[in-house]
């Protein structure tokens, strides 16, 4: 007898979850809230004519009320007291917020419970560290310090979206040993690659860096479609195949840590998502959409490529400024939450629930509050690990150097202060 049949509690609590895969089935916050690609060249033909109009964007009315009223139910028959409970109940919260977010497209409301969903440019980073917005401002400063005859030759050739499309594929191919995920060109697409469960989508015509490869094949495939996979394994929570609001900022950071701790990450990768977030914070100061395009293109973006960063910033909200969608906060200070979560497993010896992380799109407390259901057997482990997290000596001793590291006051090292420095040259 498994141990859903066994136990009345965990039965119970799948039966819910079931129930809440079926309520949010229509609640698709980022594709819904997105930007239509036939919103950029009117825009761009206005800049180029010296005349730049306000992007005008209509969103479809939502209605969600029977999807909120079978997520409270959900709510109100879930334990606190169990785990799985706990789960549900935070994420019916989540979801909720994703609907009443959804019926508001259009308005400044999106802003407040955008913020609620993803926190703010002003937010604080963990262990009461500088708001976001500093860190996002001080990777700024250190990519525009940095001069760009630093990068080698070939790092500065751009890659067609079909060459990166034959690699990348090739790259996933290897990895799973057969046709799990497919890499697509999409020309509609605004981003420059969106990435599923099973496909991965690449804008055609797009220029691609050197680092983007590794940033794709690492960052989207290995973390965000990984989960998803790895979460359709799951018969108790059938959820963790979701991307639930409550998880991005752990997705996003997980996913960057895996930029960073591959070597895939890279100074002007930073900078863009830094450049988001103070674009966020000039946004709901009173920045409309012209505004902060001009701050992208000043920033070295490309006309297509500010645009583009622009809409991530107006999802939702009206181009004449006071509000932002301010889901791109998360990536900073998600990177600095996972990267102190793996370096507090190491310390606790728990590197085991660093691999739970990859077994659905979760939160770091979710990882921690259901360990005990991966321990009895009621969740499934991974199926797919990223080869960094395989390695576990590796991330190990990548982490216990980044524990010793930050004992070091930088301040009070001074030139010629360094304790190995040597006169004998």
């Amino acid at each position: 007898m498994n141990a859903v049949a066994s136990d009345p509690a965990i039965a119970h609590h799948a039966a819910l979850d079931a129930r809440l895969v079926k309520a949010v089935r229509g609640i698709r916050l980022l594709t819904l809230a997105s930007w239509p690609a036939s919103t950029q060249a009117p825009f761009l033909d206005s800049v180029a004519r010296g005349n730049p109009v306000l992007p005008r964007v209509d969103y479809p009315k939502h209605d969600f009320a029977d999807a909120r009223r079978e997520l409270a139910a959900i709510a109100d028959a879930a334990d606190a007291s169990h785990p799985l409970g706990r789960y549900l109940r935070d994420s019916v919260q989540s979801w909720e917020l994703a609907a009443r977010l959804l019926e508001a497209l259009g308005t400044r409301e999106v802003d407040a419970l955008s913020a609620q969903l993803f926190g703010t440019p002003e937010q604080a980073m963990p262990g009461n560290g500088p708001a976001t917005r500093e860190a996002a401002r001080h990777f700024i400063d250190i990519a525009q310090e940095l001069d760009h005859e630093l990068l080698a030759p070939e790092e500065q050739v751009p890659v067609s979206a079909v060459a990166l499309q034959l690699q990348l594929q090739n790259d996933l191919d290897d990895f799973f040993d057969a046709r799990v995920i497919s890499v697509e060109l999409d020309p509609a697409l605004v981003a420059k690659a969106a990435a599923g469960a099973t496909r991965i989508r690449l804008r055609s015509g797009a220029g691609f860096s050197a680092y983007d490869r590794a940033q794709l094949f690492h960052h989207e495939a290995l973390v965000h479609s990984l989960t998803a996979l790895n979460g359709r394994e799951q018969t108790v929570l059938p959820s963790l195949a979701l991307s639930s609001p409550r998880t991005t900022a752990t997705q996003e950071g997980l996913a960057t840590f895996a930029e960073q701790i591959t070597g895939s990450i890279d100074i002007q990768r930073l900078k863009r998502v830094s450049l988001r977030i103070e674009a966020i914070a000039m946004a709901r100061d009173g920045a409309d959409f012209i505004a902060v395009f001009r701050y992208f293109r000043d920033a070295g973006q490309t006309p297509e490529e500010s645009f583009a960063s622009a809409q991530r910033v107006f999802r939702g909200v009206p181009t004449s400024g006071g509000g932002a969608f301010n889901k791109d906060t998360v990536y900073l200070r998600g990177l600095v939450s996972v990267h102190t979560f793996f370096r507090q497993m190491l310390r606790d010896e728990k590197l085991k629930t660093c691999h739970w992380l990859f077994a659905g799109k979760m939160t770091l407390d979710d990882a921690q509050t259901l360990a005990p259901l991966f321990e009895a057997g009621v969740l499934a482990p991974p199926r797919w690990l990223p080869p960094w997290l395989q390695r576990a000596n590796g991330l190990a001793g990548a982490l216990a150097f980044s524990l010793f590291a930050n004992r070091i006051r930088m301040d009070r090292v001074g030139d010629g202060a360094l304790p190995f420095a040597s006169k004998d040259r």
